[in-house]
């Protein structure tokens, strides 16, 4: 089951129109949030980043769309797919309505939630190898942080890295700066320095980023600060570490000749366990 305009359909069943605008166009915004027994994790973060895009896209926004209306729906579909005990995944999937062609003729919108199961809490399931994606770029904008429907950047790059067997590649801004993974947002760490791209880059504002930026701070054993990373450090770097909601943080252990620890990346995960599931 998924909820379709909040209302229980069955999968299958979930039919969109052909010229549906977030086919035709990439009209869209999404959230992918992980729940423990029933609850959203940093729920509030997701709501508030979710309202912003739509904003920042001009979507009118249903004067339902409240916290609690959200939260409601999620608890109510992960009981219907009996996940409300464990681990689980919650995607959020919002499109302007069908109507015109570039310009819209209705600002109003259409949403989908769907939810997975997850089988454990954060581990560091290491990302073999990366490299960088050179084919195109990411240009640094507003809409390049926002958690749009629109990916071919992240689509393309990783059909590339499924082609030359990488597990992940980093993505360049138009400055060839690097900006953040297919995946996630990115981190470097060179002794007890720890870096990663600002938003200003281009890159994803990840909620995952932000709670691990809070965490590392509060770490005495490590400094953070938000800075432009350029592709000559990462063969410097002790640790490149890469994070998103769902899968925590995972450690990267190649880059070309240069092989890392995992040690951050493993009490960063620690940490996180702690805070969110015990």
């Amino acid at each position: 089951m998924i909820l379709l305009n909040g209302e229980f359909v069955a999968e299958q069943e979930a039919v969109l129109p052909f010229n549906n605008r977030g086919t035709y166009y990439g009209d869209g915004v999404f959230e992918t949030m992980r729940c423990f027994e029933g609850n959203v994790l940093l729920f509030e973060e997701h709501y508030f980043r979710l309202m912003s895009n739509m904003r920042i896209l001009r979507m009118s926004i249903p004067e339902f769309f409240t916290p609690e209306y959200l939260e409601d729906k999620i608890k109510q579909l992960l009981q219907e797919q009996d996940l409300h005990h464990n681990h689980s995944r919650i995607r959020i999937t919002v499109w302007r309505k069908t109507g015109g062609y570039y310009t819209p003729s209705d600002l109003s919108v259409n949403f989908s939630i769907a939810a997975t199961s997850l089988e454990t809490k954060f581990e560091n399931v290491l990302i073999k190898e990366i490299d960088l994606f050179k084919d195109h770029f990411v240009y640094a904008s507003m809409l390049s942080t926002l958690k749009s429907t629109n990916k071919n950047v992240n689509i393309l790059a990783g059909i590339f890295a499924k082609e030359n067997d990488y597990d992940d590649l980093l993505l360049l801004n138009q400055d060839k700066m690097v900006v953040e993974a297919i995946s996630g947002n990115v981190f470097l760490r060179k002794g007890d320095e720890i870096k990663t791209p600002p938003i200003s880059d281009g890159c994803l504002n990840g909620i995952m980023r932000g709670q691990v930026i809070t965490t590392l701070k509060k770490m005495i054993n490590y400094s953070i600060t938000e800075e432009t990373i350029t592709p000559f450090e990462l063969q410097r770097a002790d640790e490149i570490f890469i994070t998103n909601m769902i899968r925590g943080v995972q450690s990267v252990t190649k880059y070309r000749k240069k092989t890392y620890d995992q040690a951050t990346a493993n009490e960063l995960n620690e940490s996180l366990n702690e805070f969110f599931f015990d």
